[in-house]
């Protein structure tokens, strides 16, 4: 293994066109730089007592699962092998064992965020040419939107990894690059499958769009845009899978739903980005009126921008292919974050705007202020959840029917129960098991998770119905309708169904 890696080094140090060897000059230019802005790009993962960030507990619940798994503590429960779905709970389930369940997840998320965001600088700047240094307070923003707040972070992981991928492969690779584009290739597998798709998609779409010259290109992006509308009229009248449409119009999902995460007030970040765009673009233009030539850089970008913006638009938002299948969910919430990949290569490769930098930097301090204050609201909730299951006995099977503000995007505030049950109690409706889609899994008549991952996603919804061969349950629930971050608990019996009781409950 040492003679390999000390291999590959000596090919990195003589091909000296690769793109390793061009980033490594670029990180000794700019080590300095890279170091202040990872240093503050980082700073929301410490800013409170937990990172709250949607299915993020529920992850970390079943890193304690695991290592009562592997302890023989955990009857019902056992540990699948598999191959994707399963990098960022591995690194997680590791850095808990080492540095605990308070600073384990901190240090895991905040490596996951460098990834994502020097994958993003690296591909952008390979696609425009040119580094985006000030695009990286859009970089920052993305990196904290909607994935990253739905605690997506296996899917996260992976479009970071492709992202640097496909840096390193888009122009003119060497033998290295291909090894090194390889590791990243399979690394990214480990995460989630749609970021090596997206990877292994772009490379396939850049290397016939080589071959084909102007003006016969166009029908490359037209041929995959009329596939995709096939499919949609597909999945309409003839397919037998299960599927659900976003309920917005396509033109919504072009991106800046990114930047729109805890309540209404997100709109005006994504509003004046948008703003921020039209100006860059309008002043680009005025500025090349004797020579309106844009550079082959901006019009690639723009080619993937469009196609990626409208086969995102053709997809489904939830879909599944049978009622025992898992759901592929949220998949356009989840996607037009790879539109707004392409979006910083157009603006990267247009010329230096002052102006546009200085509303961006002002727009992203408006973004983390929002975010400082809706998460901290949140950490308040996860106090009080604490202070409920801290007084459970250990083994107490608890269902949380906790809901979202009405204006946020962010859904699973329900899984702060589950970290706050670590220690004391096991949220008998937590999906993952049940789910067969990650390494923790369930055995039928386990007395700890639910089996049946349509009863779980009901007990959760307040849907379900409890039956006399069910075990006893505690329900947690929000119980104060002008503060949504107090609960209360109250145990469940034969008949009653999960959520707030009709009558006043005993706190």
């Amino acid at each position: 293994m040492h003679h390999v890696n000390k291999h590959f080094l000596c090919q990195v140090m003589t091909e000296k066109n690769s793109s390793l060897s061009r980033g490594l000059r670029f990180v000794r230019t700019n080590i300095l730089w890279m170091c202040a802005s990872s240093a503050i790009v980082i700073i929301p993962c410490f800013w409170h007592r937990h990172i709250e960030a949607g299915d993020l507990p529920s992850h970390t619940f079943n890193a304690w699962l695991a290592t009562l798994v592997q302890q023989g503590r955990a009857p019902g429960l056992y540990l699948a092998p598999q191959w994707y779905n399963i990098l960022f709970d591995l690194i997680l389930l590791y850095s808990v064992k080492v540095f605990g369940f308070a600073a384990g997840p901190k240090i895991v998320v905040a490596i996951s965020v460098l990834i994502f965001f020097w994958g993003v600088f690296s591909f952008v700047t390979a696609a425009s040419e040119r580094p985006p240094w000030l695009l990286t307070p859009c970089i920052a923003m993305l990196a904290y939107g909607y994935t990253f707040n739905m605690g997506f972070f296996n899917y996260y992981l992976s479009l970071g990894l492709a992202c640097l991928g496909l840096a390193i492969l888009w122009k003119q690779p060497q033998r290295s690059d291909w090894l090194a584009a390889v590791l990243i290739f399979a690394l990214a597998t480990l995460a989630h499958p749609i970021g090596p798709l997206w990877f292994a998609g772009t490379l396939a779409y850049m290397a016939i769009r080589k071959r084909i010259r102007w003006p016969w290109r166009l029908i490359l992006p037209a041929a995959i845009i009329a596939i995709f509308i096939a499919g949609h009229w597909y999945l309409e009248n003839w397919s037998d899978f299960e599927f659900s449409w976003p309920e917005k119009p396509f033109y919504v999902f072009n991106g800046l739903d990114q930047f729109v995460l805890y309540s209404v007030h997100y709109r005006y970040v994504a509003h004046a980005f948008l703003a921020i765009v039209i100006f860059w673009l309008a002043s680009e233009y005025f500025q090349r009126r004797e020579a309106p030539v844009f550079s082959s850089a901006f019009f690639l970008s723009a080619e993937l921008y469009l196609m990626a913006f409208c086969v995102t638009s053709l997809l489904p938002q939830n879909v599944r292919g049978g009622p025992y299948s898992a759901w592929i969910g949220l998949l356009v919430s989840r996607l037009t974050i790879i539109s707004v990949f392409f979006a910083l290569c157009i603006l990267s490769s247009l010329r230096s705007s002052k102006p546009a930098a200085i509303a961006t930097l002002a727009c992203s301090v408006f973004f983390f202020t929002l975010l400082y204050r809706d998460t901290a609201t949140l950490n308040r909730l996860e106090a009080h959840a604490e202070s409920l299951t801290t007084t459970l006995p250990f083994g107490t099977r608890v269902i949380p029917t906790l809901t979202s503000p009405w204006d946020s995007r962010i859904q699973f505030v329900h899984h702060i129960v589950d970290r706050a049950c670590i220690g004391h109690c096991f949220t008998y409706s937590n999906y993952e098991p049940s789910s067969a889609q990650f390494h923790v899994r369930v055995s039928h008549g386990s007395p700890l998770i639910a089996y049946s991952a349509p009863d779980a996603q009901e007990m959760e919804a307040g849907n379900y119905v409890v039956r006399a061969s069910d075990p006893p349950f505690v329900d947690i629930y929000q119980c104060d309708p002008s503060d949504f971050t107090v609960l209360c608990a109250r145990p469940l019996t034969s008949g009653e169904k999960t959520g707030p009781p009709t009558s006043k409950p005993v706190e």
